[in-house]
């Protein structure tokens, strides 16, 4: 068995000791979690959809090896070669999205979607981190010279990036973007009536769309008024939660993912509720909680503004959407179609996740001794 010492001077070996173990433990751990959560959900689906019962299991087996490689792989870089390969991944993806627009199979009335051969691209999905770290880099250049606009900078590609996404339309996604996005702003020293216009800029935006677009009108009245019905999933998912417990019924027993439709992708959290109760449902809230809390805790000592900013709306990234998604099953927020990070079923949201936590894991490292991020 291999072992590497503090002398070890190779590119796993110097990994090895500057990577944040705990992180990468905690997220080995929800990997796994999501695969046994996967097991138990998709079978049932994928026999109501005439599939083979362990269809989305044998693909999702296949996803996460794959997903693990990729976190290890882009932890492995410096922080400028992670600026680098999120221009790369920002100006790829986003020509992608746009070819949603042009050539997109229509799904429930959206173009998000990328066919290739099996499997199914939302290129969106990766332009979430890309786009963190490219508006970190520009708020960073901003602040380190007043020759380079890097605020209009950003303030252009948010203003694109969230176009694109409105066109799809998906207005849960530009909502995280706009989220992360206003953050890191924030961090980067945003002025006090910057702030003060852009809450009103949200606001107006938010009336915008509950006015423009009618199924997230749907969503939003159906929310406010539970009693109006149309409920189905949340009623049904709720239900999960109940005969749950604290303990669950059991793995595989469940009776939840035979009823929603997507009980192996945004509603995988009630099937955890049900078939392994509250007590397993509070250790993966923890789990989430952990990683971000701990990637924050890992950039209080950090000098380098840019590696601040990126780390930041990429930590805040991830817990969002793990907020919104569990939100979502518990009736806390209105119905948006968002994965749960590692847990649901899903290529594109799989992968997407493992370049965003590889870039978190790359620009948290230390450097031997020094107590410095990498």
């Amino acid at each position: 068995m291999t072992t590497f010492t503090r002398l070890d001077r190779s590119v796993v070996g110097n990994w090895w000791w500057t990577v944040d173990r705990w992180t990468l433990l905690a997220i080995g751990v929800l990997i796994l979690a999501g695969g046994m959560m996967v097991l138990a959900a998709s079978p049932a689906i994928a026999t109501r959809l005439n599939l083979d019962s362990f269809h989305f299991v044998r693909r999702q087996f296949m996803y996460l090896p794959m997903a693990a490689i990729i976190i290890f792989l882009i932890s492995l870089l410096s922080p400028l070669w992670i600026r680098r390969l999120a221009v790369v991944c920002f100006v790829l993806f986003s020509i992608l999205t746009i070819a949603t627009l042009l050539v997109g199979p229509e799904v429930k009335g959206a173009h998000r979607w990328l066919w290739f051969g099996s499997f199914t691209l939302q290129p969106s999905e990766f332009l979430k981190p890309s786009f963190a770290v490219v508006a970190a880099w520009m708020f960073a250049e901003q602040r380190r010279s007043d020759e380079i606009p890097g605020n209009l900078i950003s303030m252009a590609l948010f203003v694109f990036v969230v176009s694109l996404l409105l066109l799809q339309p998906d207005v849960g996604m530009a909502l995280v973007v706009s989220c992360v996005w206003f953050a890191q702003f924030f961090l980067a020293g945003l002025p006090i009536i910057w702030v003060v216009l852009l809450l009103v800029v949200g606001i107006v935006s938010a009336a915008a769309a509950y006015s423009f677009f009618p199924h997230v009108a749907s969503r939003i009245d159906r929310f406010l008024d539970p009693a109006g019905g149309g409920n189905y999933q949340i009623d049904r998912a709720m239900e999960a939660f109940q005969t749950g417990g604290f303990f669950g019924v059991g793995p595989g027993d469940g009776s939840v993912k035979r009823q929603l439709p997507d009980a192996h992708t945004d509603f995988i959290f009630a099937v955890v509720g049900e078939e392994f109760g509250v007590v397993v449902c509070l250790l993966v809230v923890a789990l989430f909680a952990f990683i971000v809390l701990r990637g924050f805790s890992r950039l209080l000592e950090e000098k380098n503004f840019f590696v601040v900013l990126a780390a930041s709306g990429l930590l805040i990234q991830f817990g969002l959407q793990a907020i919104i998604n569990m939100g979502v099953n518990l009736r806390l927020m209105p119905t948006k179609g968002m994965t749960l990070p590692f847990i649901s079923y899903g290529g594109s949201s799989m992968f997407a996740l493992a370049l965003l936590m590889g870039m978190v894991l790359a620009l948290s490292r230390r450097r031997p001794g020094t107590g410095e991020l990498r």
